[in-house]
């Protein structure tokens, strides 16, 4: 007796119905279920990776190397900040060679930090491999103008782009290109002349008055920028601090208080660029003995109130830079994730629709919001 066998696969949103006999099934099913997969899965990736959502803003973030080891974690959080807006599709690219610091949140418990790359995978960034130096990937060349903004989460010691991969993301900036700086992005590549240009300020990364002056806020509420010789680049330990809104018309900072304060991260002070057509919009005071590193006693804190949040016009371009954001529980200051939001929003389009959350914090006390693993963490 002869048995009709009717299967139905749910694959990717298609029905795929098999009327056979049980004679024939073994025959001509499996040959047939891996033709189908194969195709629907190529088809899918393909649109996947060629269609973002209808009027939503493209953002890039790129990552792949920096001293902070907690990168693959933290890209994952402002990947979701931004979804989170509802205004933003975002894609990751990352380096072929993927180095990680020895910075993390060392509550996390790992036994190795490359874990992270397992605990928080970006679908999207592609086959890497982790090494122990950072290593150049020669094949780095994201499509940087299909997006409306790219967000760096490099860090010390990112390995040097191809050159046409570096003319590219020039002439992407110039041509109204959005950029937003992620605190140690700012410490990448003290020797790419225009990438200064872009970030105004930076830290580190072999940079000097040659490359431009300090910028800084004194008691009297006063931009200053002082070119004398100095070292580039440094910070206190860990510590709660205030920010002061420098530009409060500018639309990322428009309805925000003119205080407020900013969960546990390191304060950058003694930055220094080029600061072309750039905007300080919020400082940090950096105090002599508490912002002074516990590692080399003969460096002091400024003293000075330091640039921590600016923006700046490349060409056509737009730049957010924000200093903040040394750890992942640094990101989960409702402060960061209002202003990073706002940035890219900025950097994308000129202007700022959002609204300012109820939970911003006041110059009291520090507003935060546990991040965890999924969606619904806001």
């Amino acid at each position: 007796m002869t048995h009709q066998v009717i299967i139905t696969i749910r694959f990717c949103d298609t029905n795929i119905l098999f009327h056979e006999t049980s004679s024939k099934l073994m025959r001509y099913l499996i040959p047939a279920l891996l033709t189908i997969i194969i195709t629907l899965s190529c088809t899918s990736t393909k649109q996947q990776n060629q269609q973002m959502p209808p009027g939503k803003l493209k953002a890039l973030i790129i990552d792949g190397e920096s001293n902070h080891g907690v990168w693959p974690k933290t890209t994952i959080m402002m990947k979701r900040y931004l979804e989170q807006t509802d205004l933003f599709a975002v894609d990751v690219k990352r380096t072929k060679y993927t180095w990680q610091g020895p910075h993390y949140d060392q509550s996390i418990g790992l036994d190795d930090i490359t874990d992270l790359l397992d605990q928080y995978p970006a679908a999207d960034a592609g086959m890497t491999t982790s090494v122990e130096e950072p290593q150049p990937d020669p094949d780095f060349s994201p499509d940087f103008a299909a997006y409306d903004v790219v967000i760096s989460n490099m860090g010390w010691k990112a390995s040097t782009w191809p050159a046409a991969t570096k003319k590219n993301f020039e002439n992407y900036m110039k041509q109204g290109g959005g950029l937003v700086i992620i605190h140690a992005a700012n410490n990448s590549w003290g020797d790419w002349t225009e990438y200064n240009k872009m970030i105004g300020l930076g830290g580190w990364g072999g940079r000097s008055e040659k490359d431009g002056p300090y910028v800084f806020y004194d008691d009297a509420g006063q931009e200053v920028r002082d070119p004398g010789a100095g070292a580039c680049g440094s910070h206190g330990p860990q510590q709660e601090y205030v920010l002061t809104t420098r530009a409060s018309d500018h639309p990322i900072m428009r309805g925000l208080p003119t205080k407020w304060m900013h969960a546990k991260d390191e304060l950058y002070d003694r930055l220094r660029g080029p600061a072309e057509n750039m905007t300080v919009l919020a400082t940090a005071y950096s105090d002599v003995e508490g912002n002074g590193p516990s590692w080399n006693k003969e460096v002091k804190g400024t003293g000075r109130h330091e640039p921590l949040l600016i923006t700046v016009e490349y060409g056509k371009g737009r730049v957010f830079h924000t200093g903040l954001g040394h750890m992942d529980y640094s990101m989960e200051c409702v402060g960061f994730i209002t202003t990073l939001q706002r940035g890219a929003e900025w950097a994308s389009t000129g202007d700022v629709s959002q609204v300012i959350p109820s939970d911003f914090p006041d110059d009291v006390s520090v507003s935060k919001r546990k991040w965890s693993w999924g969606p619904s963490s806001k």
